[in-house]
């Protein structure tokens, strides 16, 4: 059983397949908040700016990988190019498994995934995204890019390895500090070229 908050196709807006179509699928809960305000305070990521919690009206309880990977494929909605589907959260290395990798694969999808790398990722992934937080257990420490939120204080990118990842992007936090905080992440990257600036570009464009 898969339960998926949201299933929709737009374009990426992070990273570096920012602009490309793909469809997202946001799978519900996470491992380190609830997703319930009052529970933000106590929780380990408290910056998260998704709603993860339950199913929404376009997503979803599936009962096994073949109906969640058709539902996948029944949103793509453009011609020509490879199909892609970023899983994402909350946190989707929870559900994500072999069977819906290969599920996808086989109806022509490139498989991206955006996880906070507290789960290994199981094999089979085509883009593997992860973006690190302050105070949760770190294991997942390779993949395609690391995509960190600046500033956290305690998980800043002088003291993070980002060796082992081909692409290092820092994204400035948002919420009510954010003109600040991108103008801080704006001074890093010019200090220390191993890092690139990332942008949420689906907000500054209003797509979903």
């Amino acid at each position: 059983m898969y339960t998926v908050k949201e299933l929709f196709y737009t374009l990426q807006g992070e990273g570096a397949h920012a602009g490309r179509a793909a469809v997202f699928c946001r799978f519900a809960g996470c491992n380190l908040w609830s997703g319930r305000e009052a529970d933000r305070a106590r929780a380990v990521c408290r910056f998260c700016d998704t709603d993860f919690v339950g199913v929404g009206p376009d997503g979803g309880r599936f009962a096994d990988a073949a109906s969640l990977a058709a539902a996948v494929a029944q949103c793509w909605q453009g011609e020509g190019g490879r199909r892609y589907v970023v899983f994402t959260g909350g946190e989707p290395l929870l559900q994500l498994d072999a069977a819906l990798i290969a599920a996808v694969h086989a109806a022509g999808f490139e498989v991206g995934v955006e996880t906070n790398g507290t789960l290994p990722a199981p094999a089979g992934i085509d883009w593997l995204c992860v973006s690190p937080k302050a105070g949760a257990d770190w294991v997942q420490r390779s993949g395609d890019e690391i995509k960190l939120v600046y500033p956290q204080p305690s998980l800043m990118p002088g003291v993070v390895d980002a060796s082992s990842f081909v692409h290092a992007w820092l994204q400035p936090m948002d919420g009510p500090g954010r003109a600040a905080n991108t103008q801080a992440a704006i001074d890093y990257c010019l200090q220390d070229a191993r890092w690139r600036l990332s942008l949420q570009s689906h907000k500054l464009v209003g797509l979903r």
